[in-house]
């Protein structure tokens, strides 16, 4: 089950975020996601957890606890809507 962890201090590590959700179970992998221009954290991760029951217990117990300083966000990661249609095209205009 794929984690979302919000509101991370900037200065967190994936080894932090690793550590943080090991307490609470079986962690695959965790990772802190970072601008690919600067390098710098985003505020944000996602810690994957082949357990379900595990993921959920990890959920309920980090979701608003404070992490270096921040109150977490932590929920089950959603997936991302994908952009259909769109893009391109003439906005409407009548062409002649």
């Amino acid at each position: 089950m794929d984690i979302y962890v919000g509101n991370l201090p900037y200065e967190a590590t994936d080894s932090d975020l690793q550590e943080l959700f090991a307490n609470h179970g079986t962690v695959t992998s965790a990772r802190v996601i970072s601008d690919r221009m600067t390098g710098r954290s985003k505020g944000f991760g996602f810690v994957e957890m082949p357990e379900r029951a595990e993921a959920d217990q990890a959920i309920e117990a980090t979701n608003g606890s404070d992490f270096m300083g921040r109150p977490l966000r932590v929920n089950e990661s959603q997936p991302r809507p994908r952009n259909e249609g769109g893009g391109g095209g003439f906005g409407g205009q009548n062409r002649r």
